[in-house]
């Protein structure tokens, strides 16, 4: 048993690295990327998108999958995945490289979200699945943990690099910057390959899920699986429960259910209530705050190395509170946890909404004085004094920022300028790094008219259009630390509800017959969710605010606090057949 929640464990432990190692390496790669690959704000959201997208491809089959070969090949095939990605990533030189790396982690991912819970449910025994489903749970968190020291750890070299470089000629310096991150985020990503080797080999040891045994007519097999785990009074009383839920599956009475299975009062209420839990546990925005939260942080006023501090801080506290929600989740059960998480998120997102709203009112509109600076359909600028001072920037009061959204015709990008970024890059916009050309693929589609994207003939002649320029105080530490309690609530809140429960949501509520496509499907929807919300991230807090993104969380939040308090059952020492005799009647 201990052999089994360790190895399962550890596809928490990869499936929290594939959420939060971008968090980490973002920065530098924003840094490094934007200048050698010319990646526009919408591109880079696009990277830190792509591990959703993948777990939203691979959701689509996962379940199939796991049905065909089982849950432990199936496991096998997750981790050889995401050790496969790691290389790709890490040695990528160009944007597709590190697109296709990052979309394969996430279809490794997608695999261990449906397979992994699903293994667990059909393997453990009722008054021991809750805390099975949390040390998933708990292992997740401690990939984030671990996640966030590879970047801190990180960080701190790239800022003994800063301060070594200051010591150099202003060309040399920009150089020597930009290999320091350009090593750092890749370094990040060859971190995480240990990890992913002992899952691999690990899943291979397993033993199969005795339900899915027991569904192909391997009944010795099922019974030897949970001998494994179960003495054998328990063993037999649960083969007997197992073959009473076989029998009805195939019985004349159930043969009718059986042709369309989601559509029946028995299977769709449990089927669309997980949907809506899992859909409403991403719209709370949790993986896009963990994936930019050293970005969110940065903005909000913590400098440097401190920010990834705050961010190895944040995901210890998700890491403690989740063995908190271990001990709580099979006595106060699943119900309770989630109006307690869901009502503590909601208080946390509008707290640090009002905060980043109190910074972002004091900008200033230079969108007039910057359009004024565009030359040739390009533009040049630099955080120097004479240009912040051109643009009216007091001078002495601290560090500003300019931030800059800008189009070519139908093509569009967001840039931000700090004056206190040692490398004093410039602020460049051109038509070559800002119209992005049709791919062979994306030319075909264009032609059948499917393609959803700009297209690049629309800004051959387009001028540069200056759409919002902002100019503003770089907010005090201060102001940073406050932004940071309110995310600590946050994931406090996250990590005793939803972080816990939705897995338990995803695996118990589901019947027998449908569960594992249903899991597939409502898995599908969370990460649909989750990968909208990330791809549109950085474009959105470039023209409107980080305020935005956190008020939206935190209206989604009052729906899911709703659904829990008025729609889901307690399900807490019940069977999984129990579970699905309750929505039968």
């Amino acid at each position: 048993m201990r052999y089994l929640l360790f190895i399962a464990g550890m596809g928490g432990l990869l499936y929290g690295i594939d959420v939060g190692i971008i968090a980490g390496a973002l920065p530098y790669l924003e840094s490094t990327a934007s200048q050698a690959w010319q990646l526009s704000a919408q591109q880079l959201s696009f990277i830190v998108a792509a591990v959703l997208l993948g777990s939203v491809l691979s959701s689509l089959f996962a379940g199939a999958l796991a049905d065909a070969i089982g849950r432990r090949w199936a496991m096998v095939l997750a981790g050889g995945l995401f050790t496969a990605s790691i290389p790709l990533i890490a040695l990528s030189d160009g944007y597709t490289a590190l697109l296709l790396g990052r979309l394969l982690q996430g279809v490794s991912g997608g695999l261990i979200g449906v397979v992994v819970p699903l293994y667990l449910a059909e393997c453990l025994h009722a008054r021991q699945r809750g805390r099975g489903a949390a040390l998933f749970q708990l292992l997740l968190t401690v990939g984030l943990v671990a996640a966030a020291v590879i970047g801190y750890i990180e960080a701190q070299g790239v800022e003994a690099a800063v301060e070594t470089a200051k010591l150099l000629p202003e060309s040399a310096r920009a150089e020597a910057l930009f290999d320091a991150k350009d090593q750092a985020w890749r370094r990040i990503f060859w971190m995480c390959l240990a990890p992913g080797v002992v899952f691999t080999i690990g899943s291979l040891s397993l033993a199969e899920s005795p339900r899915w045994l027991a569904r192909r007519g391997r009944i010795e097999q099922a019974r030897a699986a949970l001998l494994r785990t179960r003495t054998p009074a328990e063993t037999e009383a649960e083969m007997r429960d197992i073959g009473a839920g076989l029998a009805l599956v195939h019985s004349d009475i159930a043969a009718p259910r059986a042709t369309d299975p989601l559509l029946s009062r028995r299977y769709v209420l449990p089927f669309l209530l997980a949907c809506l839990i899992l859909a409403c546990t991403q719209a709370t925005g949790i993986n896009s705050i963990l994936a930019y939260v050293v970005n969110i942080l940065n903005q909000a006023g913590l400098p440097g190395a401190t920010a990834n501090m705050a961010d190895v801080g944040l995901k210890v506290l998700n890491a403690v509170m989740t063995v908190a929600a271990v001990a709580l989740v099979d006595t106060r059960g699943r119900k309770f946890l989630l109006m307690m998480g869901s009502a503590g998120i909601v208080v946390a997102l509008v707290a640090a909404g009002l905060l980043f709203r109190s910074a972002e009112g004091t900008q200033r509109d230079v969108t007039a004085l910057v359009q004024a600076a565009v030359v040739n359909d390009g533009l040049s600028l630099r955080a120097d004094g004479a240009t912040l001072q051109a643009l009216g920037a007091a001078g002495g009061n601290g560090p500003v920022q300019l931030t800059v959204a800008y189009a070519y015709g139908p093509f569009t990008n967001v840039q931000a300028l700090r004056s206190d970024d040692p490398a004093l890059p410039a602020l460049a916009v051109s038509r070559d790094a800002t119209v992005q050309q049709d791919s062979v693929i994306g030319a075909f589609f264009r032609k059948l008219h499917l393609n959803p994207f700009a297209n690049p003939r629309d800004a051959v002649g387009a001028p540069l259009r200056i759409e919002q320029a902002m100019l503003g105080a770089v907010p005090p530490p201060s102001h940073g630390w406050l932004v940071a309690l309110a995310i600590f609530l946050f994931v406090a809140s996250f990590a005793v509800g939803p972080g816990v429960c939705v897995w338990l949501a995803l695996s118990e509520l589901m019947p027998t017959r449908i569960r594992s496509n249903g899991m597939s499907i409502a898995l599908l929807i969370n990460q649909f969710v989750s990968t909208v919300i990330a791809a549109v991230f950085l474009p959105t807090v470039g023209r409107h605010g980080y305020s935005t993104m956190f008020f939206y969380g935190a209206a989604c939040t009052v729906v899911y606090f709703l659904a829990a308090a008025f729609l889901l059952p307690e399900t807490k020492g019940k069977t999984l057949e129990e579970i699905e005799a309750h929505f039968a009647r």
